[in-house]
Protein backbone atom coordinates (compact mmCIF):
# COMPACT_ATOMS: atom_id res chain seq x y z
CA UNK A 1 0.00 0.00 0.00
CA UNK A 2 1.00 3.75 -1.10
CA UNK A 3 1.99 5.61 1.99
CA UNK A 4 0.57 9.16 1.20
CA UNK A 5 1.26 12.89 2.31
CA UNK A 6 -2.23 12.92 3.61
CA UNK A 7 -2.85 10.88 6.65
CA UNK A 8 -6.19 10.08 7.34
CA UNK A 9 -7.74 8.88 10.52
CA UNK A 10 -11.60 9.11 11.66
CA UNK A 11 -12.78 9.71 15.08
CA UNK A 12 -16.60 9.10 15.58
CA UNK A 13 -17.28 8.52 12.01
CA UNK A 14 -19.41 5.14 12.66
CA UNK A 15 -18.18 4.07 9.29
CA UNK A 16 -16.76 0.30 9.22
CA UNK A 17 -14.30 -1.51 6.44
CA UNK A 18 -17.04 -2.16 4.49
CA UNK A 19 -18.93 1.09 4.17
CA UNK A 20 -15.61 1.99 2.47
CA UNK A 21 -15.32 -1.03 0.14
CA UNK A 22 -18.97 -0.73 -0.73
CA UNK A 23 -18.34 1.77 -2.76
CA UNK A 24 -14.76 0.49 -4.63
CA UNK A 25 -16.67 -0.57 -7.89
CA UNK A 26 -18.28 2.48 -8.72
CA UNK A 27 -14.93 4.26 -7.40
CA UNK A 28 -13.19 2.41 -9.92
CA UNK A 29 -15.71 3.07 -12.96
CA UNK A 30 -15.83 7.17 -11.88
CA UNK A 31 -12.15 6.85 -12.08
CA UNK A 32 -11.93 5.52 -15.57
CA UNK A 33 -14.84 8.48 -16.70
CA UNK A 34 -13.01 11.05 -15.39
CA UNK A 35 -9.26 10.18 -16.72
CA UNK A 36 -10.48 9.30 -20.23
CA UNK A 37 -12.89 12.13 -20.45
CA UNK A 38 -11.74 15.40 -22.35
CA UNK A 39 -14.59 17.69 -20.88
CA UNK A 40 -12.80 20.10 -18.22
CA UNK A 41 -10.59 17.27 -17.17
CA UNK A 42 -7.43 18.69 -17.99
CA UNK A 43 -6.01 19.59 -14.65
CA UNK A 44 -6.01 15.84 -14.20
CA UNK A 45 -2.37 15.40 -15.95
CA UNK A 46 -1.63 19.15 -15.73
CA UNK A 47 1.66 18.53 -13.13
CA UNK A 48 2.73 15.10 -15.03
CA UNK A 49 3.54 17.95 -17.97
CA UNK A 50 6.79 19.49 -18.98
CA UNK A 51 6.11 22.97 -18.24
CA UNK A 52 9.56 23.83 -18.49
CA UNK A 53 8.90 26.91 -21.08
CA UNK A 54 6.00 27.97 -18.91
CA UNK A 55 8.46 28.35 -16.05
CA UNK A 56 11.22 30.10 -17.66
CA UNK A 57 8.64 32.86 -19.00
CA UNK A 58 7.50 33.19 -15.34
CA UNK A 59 11.09 33.65 -14.20
CA UNK A 60 12.21 36.30 -16.32
CA UNK A 61 8.60 37.97 -16.16
CA UNK A 62 9.46 37.84 -12.23
CA UNK A 63 12.72 38.90 -12.37
CA UNK A 64 11.60 42.02 -14.36
CA UNK A 65 8.69 43.31 -11.90
CA UNK A 66 10.60 42.82 -8.68
CA UNK A 67 13.26 45.01 -10.34
CA UNK A 68 10.61 47.57 -11.24
CA UNK A 69 7.97 47.50 -9.36
CA UNK A 70 6.71 47.64 -5.59
CA UNK A 71 3.63 45.99 -6.12
CA UNK A 72 1.64 43.32 -8.37
CA UNK A 73 -2.43 44.14 -8.55
CA UNK A 74 -3.32 40.74 -9.48
CA UNK A 75 -7.66 40.98 -10.76
CA UNK A 76 -9.62 38.44 -10.66
CA UNK A 77 -12.54 37.06 -8.71
CA UNK A 78 -12.81 32.97 -7.70
CA UNK A 79 -10.90 30.44 -9.31
CA UNK A 80 -9.34 33.15 -10.97
CA UNK A 81 -7.67 34.36 -7.54
CA UNK A 82 -9.02 32.14 -4.45
CA UNK A 83 -6.13 29.59 -5.09
CA UNK A 84 -3.21 31.56 -5.38
CA UNK A 85 -4.27 33.92 -1.98
CA UNK A 86 -4.64 30.94 -0.12
CA UNK A 87 -1.02 29.50 -0.95
CA UNK A 88 0.31 33.31 -0.81
CA UNK A 89 -1.20 33.73 2.43
CA UNK A 90 -0.20 29.99 3.89
CA UNK A 91 3.10 30.72 3.44
CA UNK A 92 3.66 34.54 3.25
CA UNK A 93 4.77 36.08 6.72
CA UNK A 94 2.58 37.58 8.58
CA UNK A 95 3.28 40.65 9.21
CA UNK A 96 5.41 41.98 5.93
CA UNK A 97 6.25 40.30 2.33
CA UNK A 98 8.14 37.31 1.46
CA UNK A 99 12.07 37.53 1.45
CA UNK A 100 11.89 36.21 -2.03
CA UNK A 101 9.42 38.50 -3.90
CA UNK A 102 7.76 41.56 -3.77
CA UNK A 103 4.04 43.02 -2.32
CA UNK A 104 1.08 40.76 -4.02
CA UNK A 105 -2.60 42.01 -3.39
CA UNK A 106 -5.79 41.21 -4.90
CA UNK A 107 -9.22 43.58 -6.42
CA UNK A 108 -11.86 42.38 -8.30
CA UNK A 109 -13.33 40.00 -6.35
CA UNK A 110 -16.11 42.37 -4.80
CA UNK A 111 -17.82 45.80 -6.32
CA UNK A 112 -16.79 47.76 -2.98
CA UNK A 113 -16.01 51.84 -3.72
CA UNK A 114 -14.34 52.04 -0.72
CA UNK A 115 -11.71 49.44 -1.80
CA UNK A 116 -11.26 51.00 -4.95
CA UNK A 117 -10.81 54.01 -3.93
CA UNK A 118 -8.62 52.88 -0.97
CA UNK A 119 -6.35 50.61 -3.53
CA UNK A 120 -5.67 53.09 -6.14
CA UNK A 121 -4.46 55.60 -2.99
CA UNK A 122 -2.15 52.70 -1.62
CA UNK A 123 -1.07 52.43 -4.75
CA UNK A 124 -0.55 56.32 -5.59
CA UNK A 125 2.98 56.43 -4.25
CA UNK A 126 4.39 52.69 -5.04
CA UNK A 127 5.53 51.36 -8.69
CA UNK A 128 3.09 49.07 -10.48
CA UNK A 129 2.61 45.80 -12.66
CA UNK A 130 -1.01 44.43 -13.18
CA UNK A 131 -2.38 40.89 -13.72
CA UNK A 132 -5.90 40.34 -14.86
CA UNK A 133 -7.27 37.18 -14.62
CA UNK A 134 -10.39 35.87 -16.79
CA UNK A 135 -10.95 33.07 -18.77
CA UNK A 136 -13.60 35.23 -20.73
CA UNK A 137 -13.33 38.43 -19.71
CA UNK A 138 -17.20 38.76 -19.35
CA UNK A 139 -17.28 38.45 -15.20
CA UNK A 140 -18.99 41.91 -14.13
CA UNK A 141 -16.26 42.28 -10.77
CA UNK A 142 -13.16 41.82 -12.33
CA UNK A 143 -14.03 43.79 -15.51
CA UNK A 144 -14.97 46.56 -13.86
CA UNK A 145 -12.10 46.56 -11.81
CA UNK A 146 -9.76 46.36 -15.05
CA UNK A 147 -11.92 48.88 -16.40
CA UNK A 148 -10.58 51.21 -13.63
CA UNK A 149 -6.59 50.26 -13.05
CA UNK A 150 -6.34 50.00 -16.72
CA UNK A 151 -7.71 53.54 -16.77
CA UNK A 152 -4.97 54.56 -14.17
CA UNK A 153 -2.39 52.75 -15.37
CA UNK A 154 -2.43 54.08 -18.86
CA UNK A 155 -2.40 57.92 -17.19
CA UNK A 156 0.29 56.95 -14.93
CA UNK A 157 2.18 55.13 -17.27
CA UNK A 158 1.53 56.26 -20.70
CA UNK A 159 2.53 54.19 -23.42
CA UNK A 160 4.85 52.02 -20.82
CA UNK A 161 1.19 50.47 -19.46
CA UNK A 162 1.13 48.33 -22.36
CA UNK A 163 4.35 46.63 -20.66
CA UNK A 164 2.81 46.42 -16.97
CA UNK A 165 -0.26 44.67 -17.96
CA UNK A 166 -0.05 40.99 -18.38
CA UNK A 167 -2.97 38.80 -18.75
CA UNK A 168 -3.87 35.72 -17.88
CA UNK A 169 -6.82 34.24 -19.96
CA UNK A 170 -8.20 31.90 -22.83
CA UNK A 171 -5.96 30.74 -25.80
CA UNK A 172 -8.46 30.91 -28.22
CA UNK A 173 -11.29 32.88 -27.34
CA UNK A 174 -13.44 35.87 -24.96
CA UNK A 175 -13.24 39.24 -24.55
CA UNK A 176 -10.01 39.45 -22.50
CA UNK A 177 -8.50 37.58 -25.38
CA UNK A 178 -9.46 40.50 -27.52
CA UNK A 179 -8.23 43.07 -25.41
CA UNK A 180 -4.89 41.79 -25.07
CA UNK A 181 -4.61 40.89 -28.70
CA UNK A 182 -5.64 44.98 -29.37
CA UNK A 183 -3.51 46.16 -26.83
CA UNK A 184 -0.12 44.01 -27.29
CA UNK A 185 -0.50 42.77 -23.35
CA UNK A 186 1.87 40.00 -22.93
CA UNK A 187 -0.40 36.80 -22.31
CA UNK A 188 -0.45 33.66 -20.35
CA UNK A 189 -2.98 30.85 -21.27
CA UNK A 190 -5.16 29.22 -19.28
CA UNK A 191 -5.75 25.54 -20.56
CA UNK A 192 -9.40 25.66 -22.39
CA UNK A 193 -10.80 22.25 -20.72
CA UNK A 194 -9.37 23.39 -17.10
CA UNK A 195 -11.72 25.24 -15.05
CA UNK A 196 -11.15 28.15 -13.11
CA UNK A 197 -11.71 26.82 -9.82
CA UNK A 198 -9.18 23.66 -10.58
CA UNK A 199 -6.59 26.49 -12.40
CA UNK A 200 -4.32 27.07 -9.23
CA UNK A 201 -1.95 24.94 -10.82
CA UNK A 202 -1.80 27.03 -14.08
CA UNK A 203 -0.30 30.20 -14.83
CA UNK A 204 -3.46 31.39 -13.03
CA UNK A 205 -1.59 30.75 -9.77
CA UNK A 206 1.66 30.08 -10.83
CA UNK A 207 2.60 33.72 -12.24
CA UNK A 208 1.45 35.48 -8.93
CA UNK A 209 2.67 32.86 -6.50
CA UNK A 210 6.19 33.64 -7.95
CA UNK A 211 5.71 37.23 -7.79
CA UNK A 212 5.09 36.75 -4.30
CA UNK A 213 7.93 34.76 -3.21
CA UNK A 214 6.63 31.19 -3.32
CA UNK A 215 8.78 28.16 -5.23
CA UNK A 216 6.57 27.33 -7.46
CA UNK A 217 8.78 25.02 -8.16
CA UNK A 218 8.17 22.57 -5.39
CA UNK A 219 4.93 23.44 -5.03
CA UNK A 220 4.58 21.92 -8.31
CA UNK A 221 6.22 19.33 -7.31
CA UNK A 222 3.78 18.22 -4.94
CA UNK A 223 1.43 18.50 -7.11
CA UNK A 224 2.63 15.77 -9.51
CA UNK A 225 3.65 13.47 -6.83
CA UNK A 226 -0.31 13.61 -5.44
CA UNK A 227 -1.18 13.25 -9.34
CA UNK A 228 1.33 10.20 -9.80
CA UNK A 229 -0.10 8.64 -6.50
CA UNK A 230 -3.88 9.87 -6.85
CA UNK A 231 -3.34 7.98 -10.02
CA UNK A 232 -4.40 4.11 -8.36
CA UNK A 233 -8.18 3.79 -9.30
CA UNK A 234 -8.12 0.86 -6.40
CA UNK A 235 -10.29 2.64 -3.40
CA UNK A 236 -7.83 0.87 -0.84
CA UNK A 237 -4.69 3.21 -1.94
CA UNK A 238 -6.80 6.40 -2.84
CA UNK A 239 -6.86 8.47 -0.02
CA UNK A 240 -8.41 10.81 -2.10
CA UNK A 241 -11.02 8.96 -2.91
CA UNK A 242 -11.59 7.45 0.52
CA UNK A 243 -12.30 10.94 1.71
CA UNK A 244 -14.84 11.70 -1.01
CA UNK A 245 -16.27 8.06 0.09
CA UNK A 246 -16.34 9.11 3.64
CA UNK A 247 -18.22 12.52 2.72
CA UNK A 248 -20.62 10.94 0.22
CA UNK A 249 -21.38 7.89 3.26
CA UNK A 250 -21.66 10.92 5.99
CA UNK A 251 -24.15 13.23 3.63
CA UNK A 252 -26.47 9.65 3.51
CA UNK A 253 -26.61 9.36 7.14
CA UNK A 254 -28.01 12.83 7.22
CA UNK A 255 -25.04 15.28 7.66
CA UNK A 256 -25.97 18.01 5.69
CA UNK A 257 -22.83 20.45 6.11
CA UNK A 258 -19.12 19.86 6.39
CA UNK A 259 -16.71 21.95 8.68
CA UNK A 260 -13.07 22.68 7.79
CA UNK A 261 -11.25 23.50 10.80
CA UNK A 262 -7.85 23.56 11.19
CA UNK A 263 -5.30 25.49 14.16
CA UNK A 264 -3.21 27.85 12.03
CA UNK A 265 -4.71 31.36 10.67
CA UNK A 266 -2.47 31.67 7.18
CA UNK A 267 -5.06 28.79 6.32
CA UNK A 268 -8.05 30.91 6.28
CA UNK A 269 -7.54 32.07 2.85
CA UNK A 270 -6.87 28.29 1.78
CA UNK A 271 -10.62 27.26 3.95
CA UNK A 272 -11.96 29.78 0.86
CA UNK A 273 -10.31 27.98 -1.50
CA UNK A 274 -11.38 24.69 -0.54
CA UNK A 275 -15.17 25.73 0.25
CA UNK A 276 -15.26 27.66 -3.39
CA UNK A 277 -14.02 24.28 -4.93
CA UNK A 278 -16.91 21.98 -3.07
CA UNK A 279 -19.79 24.17 -3.40
CA UNK A 280 -19.13 24.95 -6.66
CA UNK A 281 -19.02 21.69 -7.65
CA UNK A 282 -21.01 19.71 -5.46
CA UNK A 283 -24.27 22.21 -4.64
CA UNK A 284 -26.44 21.04 -7.89
CA UNK A 285 -29.74 19.46 -8.08
CA UNK A 286 -31.06 20.31 -4.64
CA UNK A 287 -27.84 17.84 -3.35
CA UNK A 288 -24.75 18.39 -1.65
CA UNK A 289 -22.99 18.67 1.98
CA UNK A 290 -22.86 22.87 2.73
CA UNK A 291 -19.17 23.41 2.72
CA UNK A 292 -18.11 25.87 5.57
CA UNK A 293 -14.95 26.67 7.85
CA UNK A 294 -13.67 27.76 11.25
CA UNK A 295 -10.32 28.57 12.30
CA UNK A 296 -9.23 27.26 15.56
CA UNK A 297 -8.70 28.64 18.71
CA UNK A 298 -10.24 31.60 17.92
CA UNK A 299 -13.67 30.22 16.39
CA UNK A 300 -13.75 27.77 19.66
CA UNK A 301 -14.82 31.20 21.22
CA UNK A 302 -17.68 31.99 18.66
CA UNK A 303 -19.51 28.94 17.61
CA UNK A 304 -17.83 26.67 19.52
CA UNK A 305 -20.44 25.78 21.73
CA UNK A 306 -22.84 25.18 18.71
CA UNK A 307 -20.55 22.55 17.29
CA UNK A 308 -19.91 20.70 20.59
CA UNK A 309 -23.65 20.44 21.65
CA UNK A 310 -26.10 22.06 18.98
CA UNK A 311 -27.90 20.67 16.37
CA UNK A 312 -26.21 17.39 14.93
CA UNK A 313 -26.07 18.47 11.44
CA UNK A 314 -22.28 18.87 10.40
CA UNK A 315 -19.32 16.66 10.89
CA UNK A 316 -15.73 17.97 11.25
CA UNK A 317 -13.08 17.64 8.53
CA UNK A 318 -9.58 18.77 10.53
CA UNK A 319 -6.62 19.96 9.20
CA UNK A 320 -3.60 19.52 10.65
CA UNK A 321 0.14 20.63 9.78
CA UNK A 322 2.74 18.97 12.02
CA UNK A 323 5.93 21.06 11.07
CA UNK A 324 5.05 25.33 11.02
CA UNK A 325 8.14 27.55 10.39
CA UNK A 326 8.55 29.69 13.24
CA UNK A 327 8.19 29.25 16.64
CA UNK A 328 7.76 31.02 20.23
CA UNK A 329 8.81 29.16 23.73
CA UNK A 330 6.56 30.16 26.50
CA UNK A 331 8.51 32.52 29.37
CA UNK A 332 8.87 31.58 32.82
CA UNK A 333 7.78 34.05 35.16
CA UNK A 334 8.29 34.21 38.69
CA UNK A 335 5.04 35.99 39.45
CA UNK A 336 3.26 33.53 37.72
CA UNK A 337 0.16 35.70 37.98
CA UNK A 338 -1.37 33.94 35.67
CA UNK A 339 -0.79 30.78 36.81
CA UNK A 340 0.47 29.45 33.34
CA UNK A 341 4.77 28.90 34.64
CA UNK A 342 3.46 24.97 33.91
CA UNK A 343 3.62 25.51 30.10
CA UNK A 344 7.01 27.29 30.63
CA UNK A 345 9.29 25.81 27.97
CA UNK A 346 7.03 24.26 26.31
CA UNK A 347 6.32 25.94 22.71
CA UNK A 348 3.07 28.08 21.07
CA UNK A 349 3.19 25.11 17.91
CA UNK A 350 3.52 22.74 20.70
CA UNK A 351 0.58 23.73 22.87
CA UNK A 352 -1.59 24.27 19.44
CA UNK A 353 -1.22 21.10 18.69
CA UNK A 354 -2.22 19.88 21.82
CA UNK A 355 -5.37 22.03 21.58
CA UNK A 356 -6.47 20.43 17.90
CA UNK A 357 -6.00 16.78 19.73
CA UNK A 358 -7.94 17.81 22.60
CA UNK A 359 -10.40 20.06 20.41
CA UNK A 360 -11.09 16.73 18.24
CA UNK A 361 -11.24 14.05 21.04
CA UNK A 362 -13.87 16.57 22.70
CA UNK A 363 -16.08 16.58 19.17
CA UNK A 364 -15.80 13.50 18.86
CA UNK A 365 -17.13 12.28 21.96
CA UNK A 366 -20.34 14.85 21.79
CA UNK A 367 -21.31 13.33 18.83
CA UNK A 368 -19.56 15.13 16.07
CA UNK A 369 -17.79 12.57 13.34
CA UNK A 370 -14.30 13.99 12.56
CA UNK A 371 -12.09 12.84 10.01
CA UNK A 372 -8.52 14.36 10.14
CA UNK A 373 -6.18 14.58 7.75
CA UNK A 374 -2.82 15.39 8.51
CA UNK A 375 0.72 16.30 6.85
CA UNK A 376 4.11 16.65 7.51
CA UNK A 377 5.14 20.43 7.29
CA UNK A 378 3.18 23.35 5.76
CA UNK A 379 5.60 24.77 2.94
CA UNK A 380 4.93 24.91 -0.84
CA UNK A 381 5.34 20.89 -1.79
CA UNK A 382 3.07 19.66 0.53
CA UNK A 383 0.49 22.28 -0.25
CA UNK A 384 0.59 21.86 -4.07
CA UNK A 385 -0.07 18.20 -3.14
CA UNK A 386 -2.60 18.79 -0.49
CA UNK A 387 -4.52 20.93 -3.34
CA UNK A 388 -4.56 18.21 -5.45
CA UNK A 389 -5.47 16.27 -3.16
CA UNK A 390 -9.02 18.20 -2.35
CA UNK A 391 -9.66 18.51 -6.46
CA UNK A 392 -9.17 14.67 -7.28
CA UNK A 393 -11.19 14.05 -4.10
CA UNK A 394 -13.94 16.86 -5.32
CA UNK A 395 -14.63 15.52 -8.53
CA UNK A 396 -15.11 12.25 -7.23
CA UNK A 397 -17.59 12.72 -4.78
CA UNK A 398 -19.15 15.29 -7.43
CA UNK A 399 -19.54 12.34 -9.80
CA UNK A 400 -20.89 9.95 -6.48
CA UNK A 401 -23.51 12.35 -5.86
CA UNK A 402 -24.56 12.39 -10.12
CA UNK A 403 -23.98 15.75 -10.34
CA UNK A 404 -21.46 17.60 -13.37
CA UNK A 405 -18.53 18.88 -10.94
CA UNK A 406 -17.33 21.56 -12.95
CA UNK A 407 -20.25 23.77 -14.82
CA UNK A 408 -22.06 26.29 -12.33
CA UNK A 409 -25.44 27.24 -13.23
CA UNK A 410 -26.81 28.75 -10.34
CA UNK A 411 -23.55 31.17 -10.20
CA UNK A 412 -24.87 31.88 -14.05
CA UNK A 413 -28.46 32.64 -12.72
CA UNK A 414 -27.49 35.53 -10.20
CA UNK A 415 -25.56 36.95 -13.08
CA UNK A 416 -28.33 37.01 -15.36
CA UNK A 417 -30.60 38.50 -12.73
CA UNK A 418 -27.78 41.15 -11.68
CA UNK A 419 -27.96 42.51 -15.51
CA UNK A 420 -31.41 42.41 -15.57
CA UNK A 421 -31.69 45.19 -12.57
CA UNK A 422 -28.79 47.00 -14.08
CA UNK A 423 -30.44 47.40 -17.29
CA UNK A 424 -33.86 48.00 -16.22
CA UNK A 425 -32.64 50.58 -13.92
CA UNK A 426 -30.82 52.91 -16.53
Amino acid sequence: MVTHLVQTTLLNCNLEEHDIDQYKDQVKEIHYQLENSSNMTGWIDYPLQNHDELFKQIQNLKNEICAKADVLVVIGIDGSFLGARAVQDALTPYFGIHKNGIEVIYVGHHMSGAYMKQILTYLSDKEVYINVISKSGGTMEPALAFRVLRQYMEERYGEEAVHRIIVTTDPEKGLLKKTADLAGYRRFEIPPNIGGRYSVLTPVGLFPLAIAGIEIGQFMEGAKKAACELKDPDLANNHAYQYAVMRNKLYNKGYSVELLASFEPSLKKFHEWWMQLFGESEGKERKGLFPTCVTYSTDLHAIGQFIQEGSPILFETLLHFHDIEGDYIVPYDERNEDGLNYLAGRSFNEINATSKQGTALAHAEGGVPVIQLEMAKLDAYHLGYLIYFFMKACAMSAKLLEVNPFDQPGVEAYKKKMLELLNSSQ
